[in-house]
């Protein structure tokens, strides 16, 4: 399997900002229960306008989070730009007859969701300068750059068909994707969904990316809003997720064990949702 994923900071530390796009472009092959084997990087840099000793700690951070994933930094390809981008090309191994897809939901199936909302709100805010920046920024970088390695031990232990990461699409947007691909409903508690510190306050007073409201916008003929819904946490459920955590779609009898393993690993495992069986077969997503 391979995946490639790069963007630009979302954090002012370049080591951080390493280490994050580095886990954003690992996750991928963890959704699909996979383990990564070798990443290239992929790096732009104004090389003539900043000091080099930055791109050596986006390099440096994007180096150990691979060695702490167990994969092999295996070089990669640098271009000249006015703006940094870093990420990853990652190669990856999966088992062919037990890996999960956007397309293996089950009707009855629980949804956990392995790291809470925000991060798009909050990189907005750290980019605003916005009061208390720096400790929005550290939460930021403790959350967006830890690995979703759990998710996909929990995916492989039991035998999961259905899973995807929350990233640039946000929440709703890739349920709505698994529920269109699946050709079922995913209907969704929006009280359930696990929120980042100071995320909601943020939002409501408009620090909310642009692709966020891009997000809501492309699905809102497929969603079914529930009436008297706060719309703050709705605007969340659609924020732009950096490094965002795994949707595992879990059958009954494993429900409580696959918890347990997510916490016991300082994973979350909130429970956010269940699958549906869709009417026309079409798939939509039922926010509640």
């Amino acid at each position: 399997m391979q995946t490639v994923d790069f963007f630009t900071p979302i954090v002012n530390d370049p080591y951080r900002f390493g280490q994050i796009a580095a886990a954003n472009a690992l996750s991928d092959v963890y959704a699909m229960g996979g383990e990564p084997y070798a990443a290239m990087n992929i790096v732009c840099f104004p090389i003539k306008d900043m000091d080099e000793d930055i791109l050596k700690e986006i390099l440096r951070g994007g180096y150990d989070k691979v060695r702490e994933a167990g994969a092999v930094l295996a070089g990669g390809h640098s271009v000249v730009d006015q703006e940094i981008k870093f990420g990853l090309a990652v190669s990856g191994v999966v088992d062919p007859d037990g890996y999960a897809t956007n397309a293996g939901l089950v009707p009855g199936d629980t949804l956990l969701l392995t790291k809470p909302l925000g991060t798009g709100v909050l990189a907005t805010a750290v980019k605003a300068k916005w009061d208390g920046a720096d400790e929005l920024e550290e939460l930021l970088y403790t959350v967006a750059a830890r690995l979703n390695k759990v998710g996909a031990e929990v995916i492989r232990r039991f035998g999961l068909k259905g899973a995807t990461d929350v990233t640039g699409f946000g929440l709703g947007g890739h349920l709505l994707e698994m529920a269109r691909a699946s050709e079922l409903n995913v209907e969704l508690w929006l009280d359930a969904v696990p929120l980042l510190p100071r995320a909601e306050e943020l939002a409501a007073v408009g620090l909310v990316p642009a692709g966020s409201y891009a997000n809501k916008h492309f699905c809102e003929n497929r969603v079914d809003l529930a009436p008297g819904l706060n719309s703050t946490r709705v605007d969340l459920v659609f924020d732009a997720q950096t490094s965002g955590g795994l949707v595992l779609a879990v059958p009954d009898r494993h429900l409580d064990e696959a918890c347990r393993m997510l916490e016991d690993a300082g994973d979350i495992a909130a429970r956010i949702g269940r699958v549906l069986p869709a009417a026309d077969g079409k798939g939509r997503l039922l926010i509640r």
